[in-house]
């Protein structure tokens, strides 16, 4: 309980939980290093600066003002979220999960118990280039947690950073017919990659261009 797992807290978004005003609750550490992550802080964090007691006290006082709290980081299913939250569902509060979809059995266990009321899976690339975005090998547990996802009709969404030296039309065209093909019709967000100073592989704004009229029709594309 006194683990110091929570990086930072972001006290109000309206924007990272669709139709809900949230806190943003940032957990340290992740089981993938992705090129373009620009939380390397959180990622490579060894200790965080609030206790789940911090983050209790904050949102009794949020209780009537915020809706929602979102997990974020890094990778927060790579810490024990079951008692986590309980404890916020208990004070009333909705939950977005930010998930890369690797603990798939994390995940299963919140969804199965009612602990998690929306979740945003990222789809980091198909197999052939997963490693090298991620550096993680484990492109099967994705696969695995959204076809669980799909089997039970969780609420969730499926979203992709894009950056044009790593990710073209091609590559997206290639994850649209694969999460079509494991059951997904929803809408498919992209998010532009954002030049940042810290991110884990050094990266500058993309030298290619990525050609949007390439995209085929296969489901819903949104950009954010």
């Amino acid at each position: 309980m006194n683990d110091k797992k929570i990086f930072d807290i972001t006290p109000f978004t309206h924007l990272d939980y669709p139709g809900k005003l949230a806190c943003i609750v940032w957990l340290r550490g992740c089981n993938m290093r992705c090129m373009y992550c620009y939380n390397s802080d959180i990622v490579f964090a060894k200790e965080g600066n609030y206790t789940e007691e911090d983050l209790y006290d904050f949102l009794q006082k949020r209780i009537g003002l915020l809706d929602g709290v979102v997990l974020s980081g890094g990778e927060p299913t790579i810490h024990d979220l079951l008692p986590l939250c309980r404890r916020i569902k208990k004070m009333g509060f909705a939950i977005k999960l930010d998930t890369n979809g690797l603990h798939t059995e994390m995940i299963q266990n919140l969804v199965e118990e009612g602990l998690v009321d929306y979740i945003a899976l990222d789809f980091k690339a198909m197999n052939g280039k997963f490693g090298y975005v991620t550096g993680s090998s484990k492109y099967q547990n994705f696969i695995q947690t959204l076809t669980f996802l799909v089997s039970v009709q969780a609420e969730f969404e499926v979203r992709t950073t894009i950056h044009a030296d790593l990710l073209q039309p091609e590559d997206i065209n290639m994850m649209m017919r694969e999460l079509k093909s494991h059951g997904y019709n929803g809408t498919y967000y992209l998010q532009t990659f954002i030049e940042t100073r810290n991110n884990i592989a050094n990266m500058e704004k993309p030298k290619s261009d990525f050609d949007t009229d390439m995209l085929e029709d296969t489901l819903t594309v949104v950009w954010r």
